[in-house]
């Protein structure tokens, strides 16, 4: 399937269209290159909150401050000499008095007539509690000089009040609880909290405990059944699942189980599924676990982690371990682009636990990557893991049988043809092909009907790779005529030419992933291979809606800047990648990074050739341009008969326009 989407709202253009292999277009990219972080899985570190930082810092500052308290606080007042004291006691100035008799320290407390006047902001302690110092009550310390019932007569004489004598061995301990004790405590909790905010399991001492979900078979309920359109994947991993099942078929002969086996392929094609169904087969325990999990902002948490994850293992033995993401943790060692200690230690960690394990004991590793670039060579050979396995989207028979599992429990119509849906949805994969299912149900139900419909499927196709309909966006007379002209001139190319596809459908309905109209274009058949005509064809029907806008208005618009896009992109792999150019010939100009996600170019020339390329771009897509204006200038008559029609209608089918052609052409 391609989809050809324009829009004519801005000056971006709008949608990816087809990949040049039929793959549906999506329609929904502003050209603004801000596409996110492409899917690599790695999710940074998670960190604590501001508030827990700020509750943590707090009660650090509570605990210094009692414990400075408790070491260096303020004493009981000013100390004077034990004959400044008798003075006062003679002179009936003395209200109480407290004695340590373990210490020997006096602490004096003067009446409020014999008060002198503390200095300011002065802090006292009598009694065990520290209070401020004010004009009418004063205390200072002394130490005792004479016998302790010497003392205690001197104070029945002068009628001294208040006279306590006391041990501080009840006072010291409480001191300790209060001062050393508690800080302790409640630094501990609040470690414990932060931790598990982090990502710890259970507190401070459980930081690098692994937090592996473990499945069994009645919980994850997949099997191979459930898994379609991936039968040379499903191949691979039966062994693995008989191995466990039937361990001596295959030592008798001195077969090993494969350590582990890496699944390969883009999003959504269904690797995370594969793995719960060889657990589900194997019905053996499950050790489910993302690579980002293991990475926390602590260094040796995720070593840790990896360590309690085989230990676990080896304990269940036999069982299956699934890294999903691994490329979260195994990205290449290189230290040109700086180095992640976090992340090359738990990687290090992975590689000795993935050599130090028995095969014979029955545990298998798993992992899940759309970049298998990006991974260590270390990871990759054989012994650790000692399989590949590509988990590719899957073919015109793949999703008949994908399409089949995700409707097995979905009421359809005798019109639903599975077949023709999945020639409208070439290279979808299958999370595609299960929503499109499910929108399609959703728009049964929308209806009040009580069966899904052909009809239901083909729209869910369009809802999911180009959009719901945009009712409040309303075009002028103007608009609308420049977009229905822009889109038969893609359809009547692509009818006028061969080599190229059949037209499905034209719409000028707008979308809410940024297209106004578009041309869906829908293979006979399942194809694998492109021909350089082919290629030039599909140049030339990129280039007919700004063509047609020319010719038909002597002016172009910004609706072409998708179509642009595309073709521009098809030239230059025609050129550096397919050898497909007389002046370049067979040499490969540019080398594909990132296969599985966003398939980035890099250019693998001089600058020199690199400026040749751009002209010989220019150059094609000129002449291809060229062509496009000259065959739509000799079909003037069938652009307008079309366009008309398509104005009055706003979608039409493919049937209709072919229709409409050989009425106004019967000749052709």
């Amino acid at each position: 399937m391609r989809i050809l989407s324009e829009s004519y709202n801005n000056g971006y253009g709008s949608g990816n269209g087809g990949n040049g292999n039929g793959a549906p277009g999506s329609g929904n990219n502003s050209g603004n290159g801000n596409n996110g972080n492409g899917g690599n899985g790695n999710r940074p570190p998670r960190r604590p909150s501001i508030l827990m930082m700020i509750l943590s810092g707090l009660m650090t500052v509570i605990a210094i401050l009692m414990l400075y308290n408790a070491f260096f606080g303020t004493g009981n007042g000013t100390e004077v000499s034990y004959t400044d004291f008798l003075k006062d006691l003679e002179a009936d100035k003395v209200e109480a008095v407290e004695v340590n008799k373990e210490s020997g320290v006096i602490t004096v407390q003067l009446k409020k007539e014999a008060a002198a006047t503390p200095a300011p902001d002065s802090y006292v302690t009598f009694y065990g509690i520290t209070q401020k110092a004010t004009q009418s009550k004063t205390v200072y310390y002394t130490m005792l000089m004479e016998d302790l019932d010497t003392l205690t007569g001197r104070l029945q004489e002068h009628g001294v009040t208040g006279t306590r004598i006391s041990s501080n061995t009840s006072s010291f301990l409480m001191e300790i609880l209060v001062t050393v004790v508690l800080p302790v405590v409640l630094i501990w909790v609040v470690a414990g909290f932060l931790f598990r905010k982090m990502g710890g399991s259970g507190g401070p001492m459980g930081v690098g405990k692994s937090n592996a979900k473990v499945y069994v078979q009645k919980e994850t309920g997949v099997t191979f059944k459930d898994v379609a359109g991936e039968d040379e994947a499903k191949e691979s991993l039966v062994e693995v699942v008989d191995f466990l099942h039937n361990p001596q078929k295959y030592s008798k002969i001195g077969a090993k189980l494969p350590k582990g086996a890496l699944l390969v392929g883009p999003p959504g094609t269904g690797k995370t599924l594969l793995a719960k169904a060889v657990a589900g087969e194997a019905n053996v325990p499950f050790f489910s676990m993302s690579g980002s999990s293991f990475v926390e902002m602590y260094v040796g948490v995720g070593a840790s982690r990896v360590r309690d994850l085989f230990k676990q293992a080896t304990q269940m033995a036999p069982c299956i371990i699934f890294i999903d993401e691994i490329d979260a943790i195994g990205r290449s060692r290189d230290s040109r682009h700086g180095g992640d200690s976090e992340r090359e230690q738990t990687l290090n960690q992975l590689l000795a636990e993935m050599d130090g394990f028995d095969t014979s004991k029955g545990i298998v590793i798993l992992a899940a990557t759309n970049r298998p670039e990006v991974l260590d060579k270390a990871l990759l050979r054989p012994g650790r893991f000692d399989r590949r396995v590509i988990v590719e989207k899957p073919d015109l028979k793949g999703r008949i049988d994908t399409l089949k599992v995700h409707s097995k429990n979905v009421k359809m119509d005798e019109t639903v043809d599975l077949h023709e849906l999945a020639l409208a949805t070439s290279g979808a994969v299958g999370a595609d092909l299960a929503n499109i299912i499910n929108e399609g149900a959703l728009a049964a139900v929308r209806d009040g009907r009580s069966l899904v419909s052909q009809q239901d499927l083909i729209g869910a196709v369009e809802v999911v790779f180009a959009g719901k309909e945009k009712k409040d966006r309303l075009l002028s007379k103007e608009e609308k005529q420049i977009v229905a002209y822009h889109e038969v001139g893609h359809a009547l190319l692509a009818a006028l030419q061969k080599h190229t596809e059949p037209i499905q459908r034209i719409t000028i309905v707008p979308r809410t992933m940024g297209s106004l109209g578009y041309v869906w274009q829908v293979p006979e058949e399942e194809k694998y291979l492109e021909s350089k005509k082919e290629l030039e064809a599909e140049l030339i029907t990129l280039l007919g809606g700004r063509a047609a806008e020319e010719l038909k208005f002597d002016s172009v618009t910004t609706g072409a800047s998708n179509d642009i896009e595309k073709a521009t992109k098809t030239a230059r792999a025609m050129i550096t990648m397919y050898g497909m150019s007389d002046k370049f010939g067979m040499v490969q100009l540019e080398s594909i990074e990132g296969q599985y996600l966003d398939r980035n170019l890099a250019l693998q020339c001089s600058d020199e050739t690199a400026t040749k390329i751009d002209k010989e771009i220019r150059d094609m897509l000129r002449d291809s341009y060229n062509k496009a204006k000259k065959l739509l200038s000799a079909h003037m008559a069938a652009l307008d008969s079309i366009a008309s029609f398509l104005i009055e209608h706003e979608t039409i089918t493919g049937k209709e326009f072919m229709s409409i052609l050989a009425q106004v052409e019967p000749q052709r």
